[in-house]
């Protein structure tokens, strides 16, 4: 990629909310190309979370953006090599990142809990999301600890 930036694709919404970052959701989702079981195992899941969290007064899509905008970190930690020595270096996150590390680490940690189907699982850790608490919104707290603890190398940002 020396010329030139890639060009910016841009993704069709989804057919049952019209949304793009559904959309996005579900391409991470999605292994071998099988498209309609991952939005299976979407559709299925806020189904469940529609069910559990019926006192909330909220669409199960709200729910799931909330829960996507609690586990995005604003800052993380690269790697810079400066004079024969590397430093973590935090640095902000842009905006489209901050959505595909979030998606990224809210499916990976549904499928890291066991033993049940992963419509369930990832209903179960976009809810735990929502309340701030289970691994996609430790891994968060995990992130902001490490650029917190190398903030003094902040001046090595590019």
């Amino acid at each position: 990629m020396r010329k030139s930036r890639p060009k910016k694709r841009y993704l069709l919404p989804d057919p049952k909310f019209n949304d793009v970052l559904v959309a996005k959701f579900v391409n991470n989702i999605m292994r071998n190309g099988k498209k309609s079981l991952a939005y299976k195992i979407f559709y299925g899941s806020l189904e469940i979370l529609e069910q559990k969290l019926k006192e909330e007064n909220l669409s199960s899509l709200e729910i799931f953006k909330k829960a996507l905008e609690n586990v995005a970190p604003v800052v993380e930690v690269k790697s810079r090599r400066i004079g024969g020595a590397t430093f973590q270096v935090p640095i902000e996150i842009r905006q489209e990142r901050k959505e595909s590390i979030s998606m990224k680490n809210l499916i990976k940690y549904a499928k890291a809990r066991k033993g049940k189907p992963m419509q369930e699982r990832l209903a179960e850790e976009i809810m735990a999301a929502y309340k701030e608490e289970g691994g996609a919104f430790k891994r968060k707290e995990e992130i902001h600890r490490m650029a917190e603890a190398n903030k003094a190398f902040a001046h090595y940002r590019v």
